[in-house]
């Protein structure tokens, strides 16, 4: 894990999670939590986290290589972007299942809790991400 700040008022978290790893997922809820401090409206560091925490885990169920989470604060607005490795497309959510199970939810979750949010092809793999305004809960 890696935090800088390149420039005045930005900092950046980048950390790179083995696959299958889910103990991962808390260590880099705490990280964000740590370089988030105080930022935002009371509630934003919980929502970031739970965002965070969703797309982490995705990358670490649905593919078969690790990933990489980079964050990056600014005075009024996160980003957060996990990246993974695997030719393996994210369709958009849909209507949750009937049922009581507890998986197809999270991206629904980042879908009505972020400002924006997105997917970015790559070479290989693809980039998942959200945006939060400072002023969001």
């Amino acid at each position: 894990m890696t935090g800088r700040q390149d420039m005045p008022g930005v900092a950046q978290l980048r950390r790179s999670v083995g696959r299958a790893d889910l103990r991962a997922v808390a260590e880099v809820r705490a990280a964000l939590r740590a370089l988030l401090g105080h930022w935002g409206e009371p509630g934003s560091v919980e929502v970031a986290e739970l965002l965070t925490s969703e797309l982490v885990t995705n990358a670490l169920v649905h593919t078969e290589d690790g990933a990489v989470v980079t964050a990056t604060v600014a005075p009024a607005r996160l980003r957060v972007e996990v990246r993974d490795f695997t030719a393996a497309s994210v369709e958009p959510p849909g209507e949750p299942a009937a049922d009581e199970s507890t998986h197809g939810r999270g991206l629904l979750l980042v879908q009505g809790l972020a400002d924006t949010w997105g997917v970015r092809a790559h070479d290989l793999g693809k980039a998942v991400w959200f945006e939060l305004g400072r002023g969001r809960a």
